[in-house]
């Protein structure tokens, strides 16, 4: 049998060369021939041959002015290339950290009287994957959390400066420089908007295009990359900044039902500032360039659309409730969404592959094994969403991913937790801090939010990134990964 299985991956491999280079592997022998005819043929026959043509001044100048007016309308139609120039994230001070000790003592005085609820939230924590490292804001580490609003403004404030003082100390561009702003928090919705606060802080100009993008769920980066690409695409010259954040103060669940807690048992702080650009100066000192993005709603169905759902309990209090077909649905929109990034990044070598499993169901036997494309070949490096162990253990099982695959998605939910939007870019720079990120190498970012929504980034890295010394990870990386018992007793 283990014979079989390494002959049956060499035939593999020599098919996927085969069919990847299969245009090489003709084209090359042919411009070989043709260079070697040309090589034999005398100047004096070349001389001859263009006299031969024939051609008079105004056939000569038509010509010219056909080919430059056809490259003219290629590049002008070409869209142009979004470069990602750097990016910072919020690092909590070491004194909102929630131990799983300090957690289960203020559940069980919250809870007072509710020993089940109490027992269902360790049950979770225990098989959450999160580390005693996790931080939650100042208002929920009260006994009776305060969740005001002055309270979450001090959160908003802080998470978002934060990581945009550090974005633009890092790139060196000035707040009034920034010429497009977009700011995605699902649940906090003040009034003036959190994109207003950025520019009543930083003195942005009064021209800039700003976007306050909310109730979009945990995969709204992505969405605030699509929103910032298309208004890269018409404004050139230009710099554009997301901000990624969840303000968790208000949306601390208080109540007893189970569908509402285990919110509390995942999310954590978090913010990610990124500056994107389509200047071509930023193209050597950028850090990746975006190259696709893939956005998959499933919102028209009803399941789909409760399976998240922000409501009040029986008592009055508001909180997110998660319903228990959650998985499948995201599996389902995951499907969706790979289908359509599927004949995007792969080669054709598993397209083809793909195409005859599908072709054999349809016309053979549909009780066949469907055929799992191999994304390894299209990328290497995922970020899948940090939103809770399940999650990640789904993906990895669908898209048949190694450990090592999934290992920074794993480690940013230990350290950081559910940090909502901004868990993609804790994991990003996981992958960096590890120093793997080198030149030319593909990132796949993929999301799941309320709605319900798969969404999908991919980026390829512009030049090879040294492990940085400062960012979240710097004063941990080297513990770094951990082995995450699939049960911690509590």
């Amino acid at each position: 049998m283990e014979t079989n299985s390494v002959r049956l991956k060499y035939v593999k491999l020599g098919y996927t060369y085969l069919v990847n280079h299969f245009l090489s592997l003709i084209l090359v022998p042919i411009m070989a021939g043709i260079t070697i005819q040309i090589l034999r043929v005398g100047p004096e026959e070349i001389v001859s041959l263009v006299k031969s043509l024939q051609l008079d001044s105004i056939q000569l100048l038509c010509s010219i002015f056909l080919v430059i007016f056809v490259l003219t309308v290629y590049f002008m139609s070409k869209p142009r290339p979004i470069y990602l120039v750097d990016y910072s994230m919020f690092k909590p001070p070491y004194t909102f950290r929630v131990p799983f000790a300090t957690f289960m003592e203020h559940s069980r005085l919250n809870l007072k009287g509710n020993q089940k609820a109490v027992e269902f939230q360790m049950r979770i924590l225990e098989r959450s994957g999160l580390g005693e490292e996790t931080s939650l804001p100042p208002a929920i580490h009260y006994l009776n959390p305060k969740p005001t609003m002055e309270a979450a403004r001090g959160e908003a404030e802080m998470v978002i400066f934060s990581a945009v003082d550090d974005l633009l100390k890092k790139t060196g561009v000035k707040p009034r420089d920034i010429d497009i702003l977009i700011v995605n928090c699902s649940l906090f919705s003040p009034t003036p908007s959190l994109s207003a606060m950025v520019v009543n802080k930083y003195k942005l100009r009064s021209n800039i295009k700003s976007f306050n993008l909310s109730g979009m769920g945990c995969s709204c980066s992505p969405i605030s990359v699509d929103l910032a690409r298309d208004l890269l695409q018409v404004h050139p010259n230009s710099y554009a900044m997301v901000i990624s954040t969840e303000i968790i103060t208000p949306n601390y669940y208080q109540g007893n039902e189970r569908a509402m807690l285990l919110p509390n048992c995942l999310f954590r702080m978090g913010c990610a500032a990124i500056l994107l650009s389509n200047k071509r100066k930023e193209k050597k000192r950028s850090k990746y360039q975006l190259l696709h993005i893939v956005r998959t709603h499933k919102g028209a169905d009803d399941k789909a659309f409760k399976c998240v759902y922000q409501e009040e309990d029986r008592e009055g209090n508001v909180g997110i409730s998660l319903q228990k077909d959650l998985m499948a649905i995201a599996g389902e929109a995951l499907k969706s969404n790979i289908t359509t990034m599927g004949p995007l990044v792969l080669p054709t070598s598993e397209q083809l592959l793909f195409l005859f499993s599908l072709i054999g169901r349809k016309l053979f036997n549909p009780k066949w094994k469907p055929y799992i494309p191999d994304f390894k070949q299209a990328f290497e490096h995922f970020c899948i969403h940090a939103g809770g162990r399940a999650v990640i253990d789904e993906l990895q099982k669908n898209l048949q991913l190694s450990a090592e695959h999934c290992e920074a998605s794993r480690m940013t939910l230990h350290r950081f937790g559910n940090t909502s939007s901004s868990s993609l870019w804790y994991e990003l720079s996981y992958i960096e801090a590890k120093g793997r990120m080198k030149k030319g190498d593909r990132v796949w970012q993929i999301a799941f939010g309320s709605g319900f929504k798969c969404n999908s980034a991919v980026w390829k890295c512009n030049r090879t990134i040294k492990a940085p010394t400062d960012g979240p990870w710097s004063d941990c990386i080297d513990r770094y990964p951990v082995h995450i018992p699939d049960v911690v007793k509590l």
